[in-house]
């Protein structure tokens, strides 16, 4: 295990036995393999893309899988392995739909495309596998930077807004990780065009929620408890937080928004839920003062 994408990294430089957030070294070795099987799958649907057979549950996929590698969002052994087989399922079926001579003209298939169910176990596929601390730098900052922008994708998709633009840059993007012929340069390059995608993607997100639950309104948030049972509900998902609240009005049981869903009182739409009470507690790392 080597996890470095997040502040709170052992001695600030990673964890290499199990998580500070909770996240089990196997886990984070599986996520690790999730990526690369991401990226295999990126190699043969940028080709399915230009033959214009590209279908919408491969970007589906690739967006969870790779939302689900995010910190702190899934660390379910279980699911991440289901992922991981799922994917090899996917790929193949990319491949096989492709049509005669665009695989036949590779003179030398990359290793991400011959990757199998059966060897991924023993190829290093880790941070470290690349050598030039330069290279290495930047596929991680490239990587993470499309980490975000899937989580927002992610987000606008449940509400029914996409961009294909978005989902074909982060295929390009994962298969560039692997591209031992891109140099510092096209890297960098690869960054910043990540980072522009990135504030495309956020408007996205942004036009998703304020065209489904309103424009967001200064809020005074309740800080306080009443005295009823009550479900806190974290994350930004704002789909989760509506369907939670209907599930619950005329119940009896007051909803709280915790850690990261605090702006989601300040959407007009959800004003109209009496069960919604407000905001309780504060940063993750408080919980275990917070909570009993």
């Amino acid at each position: 295990m080597f996890c470095n994408q997040c502040q709170e990294t052992f001695k600030s430089i990673g964890c290499t036995k199990n998580g500070v957030c909770g996240k089990k070294g196997e886990v984070a070795d599986l996520q690790d393999r999730l990526i690369y099987v991401l990226k295999s799958i990126s190699f043969y649907n940028l080709k399915a893309r230009a033959a214009g057979l590209n279908e919408e549950a491969t970007d589906r996929f690739i967006l969870d899988g790779f939302f689900a590698t995010l910190t702190n969002t899934n660390f379910d052994k279980e699911e991440i392995e289901s992922f991981i087989k799922k994917g090899f399922e996917l790929r193949d079926n990319i491949k096989a739909k492709l049509p005669s001579g665009i695989i036949d003209a590779e003179k030398d298939l990359p290793a991400v495309a011959t990757v199998t169910p059966e060897n991924i176990g023993n190829l290093d596929v880790a941070v470290h596998s690349t050598a030039d601390e330069d290279i290495r730098s930047l596929r991680e900052l490239l990587t993470y930077g499309m980490k975000g922008m899937a989580a927002y994708a992610h987000h606008a998709y449940i509400l029914g807004y996409k961009d294909e633009a978005s989902f074909e840059f982060i295929e390009k993007g994962l298969f560039a990780t692997t591209d031992d012929s891109l140099g510092v340069e096209a890297l960098t390059g690869l960054v910043l065009e990540c980072g522009q995608k990135g504030v495309s993607v956020l408007a996205l997100l942004d036009r998703a929620n304020t065209e489904t639950y309103g424009n967001p309104e200064p809020t005074v948030v309740n800080i306080g408890v009443r005295d009823r049972p009550g479900i806190l509900i974290s994350g930004h998902d704002l789909r989760d937080l509506e369907q939670l609240l209907e599930q619950t009005k005329g119940t009896g049981i007051d909803v709280y928004t915790h850690g990261e869903m605090l702006p989601a009182n300040s959407y007009p739409a959800f004003k109209k839920y009496d069960n919604f009470v407000g905001n309780y507690g504060n940063a993750w790392w408080r919980q275990n003062e917070e909570f009993e």
